[in-house]
C-alpha cells in the first residue's frame, strides 16, 4: 500500500465523487493505493505499465434514491469490482508478472441519512469537473471517475487505464449472464479482452463505444454533466462507462478499458 486517503481529507483534496458517496456513511471513505514493481524492472525500459481501478461499494442502499425491498438484497455484493482487481493484483504479484501495476481501490457506502448526497446536489470531482446528480443510485461511476482521475493524474508512464464494477443493471440485458460488457477506446483493446476472456473463461463481449453520440445523454443546466441518464433506453450500459471516460485526464494518450 502506498497511498490511503480516507474520509474528509478526500474532500480536501478533491476527491469529490468518493467523499460524496460515502460521506452519510458510518465508516468513512477511502480510497487505497497499492503497486507492483517486477523484479526486473530496471533492466527493461519497454515495460508496460497498468492500472487498475476498482468500484468497492461495500454496501448500496441506492442512497436517497433507494433501492426497494426487493432490490437491496444482495447489495453487499457490489464491491466485487474492487474485489475481483485485488485479487488479479495479488495473483500476479504472485506469479512475478513483468508489467508495472497500479491499483486504485474507491471505497465507499452508499448510506442513507442527514448527510447523504441529495439529488439536486453538485459534485466537483477529482478531474475538476462538475457532476449534478439525479440519482443517487447511479454512485459507482462517481467514484471510479475520481479513480482513473487520480491514475492519469499521478502514475508515470501509463499505458493502460482498466476500471471493473458492478456497474448497471442494463448490462444483464446488453450481455446477459455469463459475459461481463467491455468498453474500450480502441479496436485492439478490445480483441485483447474477448481474446483473454476465452483463454481464462472469464467470458466478455465488447459494448457500443460511441462517445460522440451518447454523451449528451449526461447534458446538465447547472454543471458539466449529469450521472445519470435522460433516455435510459439508448445504449445505457455504454453511456455509464463513457461517464468514466469523461474524467480521464485530458493529458492521457493511452488505453481504456471498462
Amino acid at each position: 500500500v502506498t497511498e490511503e486517503i480516507v474520509g474528509e481529507d478526500l474532500d480536501a483534496k478533491g476527491y469529490g465523487g468518493v467523499y460524496g458517496v460515502g460521506k452519510a456513511a458510518t465508516c468513512p471513505p477511502r480510497l487505497i493505493v497499492l503497486e507492483y514493481t517486477p523484479p526486473d524492472s530496471e533492466e527493461k525500459d519497454d515495460i508496460e505499465t497498468v492500472a487498475l481501478i476498482g468500484k468497492g461499494i461495500v454496501y448500496d442502499t441506492g442512497g436517497l434514491s433507494l433501492k426497494p425491498k426487493t432490490g437491496m438484497p444482495g447489495m453487499k455484493s457490489d464491491m466485487c469490482g474492487a474485489a475481483g482487481l485485488l485479487g488479479g493484483f495479488v495473483s500476479a504479484a504472485m506469479i512475478g508478472v513483468s508489467k508495472r501495476l497500479h491499483l486504485v481501490l474507491c471505497l465507499a457506502e452508499n448510506a442513507i441519512g442527514p448527510l447523504a448526497v441529495r439529488n439536486d446536489d453538485v459534485l466537483t470531482m477529482h478531474s475538476g469537473k462538475t457532476v449534478e446528480i439525479n440519482n443517487s443510485d447511479a454512485e459507482g461511476r462517481l467514484v471510479l471517475a475520481d479513480g482513473v482521475s487520480h491514475a492519469t493524474t499521478y502514475f508515470d508512464k501509463l499505458d493502460l487505464v482498466v476500471d471493473m464494477a458492478t456497474l448497471t443493471g442494463a448490462q444483464l440485458i446488453a450481455t446477459g449472464k455469463k459475459h461481463a460488457g467491455v468498453l474500450t477506446n480502441t479496436a485492439e483493446l478490445e480483441q485483447r479482452a474477448v481474446a483473454a476472456g476465452l483463454q481464462s473463461g472469464d467470458l466478455c463481449y465488447p459494448l457500443l463505444y460511441a462517445p460522440e453520440l451518447l454523451v449528451s445523454e449526461f447534458d446538465s443546466k447547472v454543471a458539466d454533466m449529469k450521472n445519470s441518464v435522460k433516455d435510459r433506453g439508448n445504449a445505457q450500459t455504454s453511456c455509464a462507462g463513457h461517464f468514466i471516460e469523461e474524467h480521464l485526464n485530458a493529458s492521457y494518450e493511452g488505453g481504456w478499458m471498462h
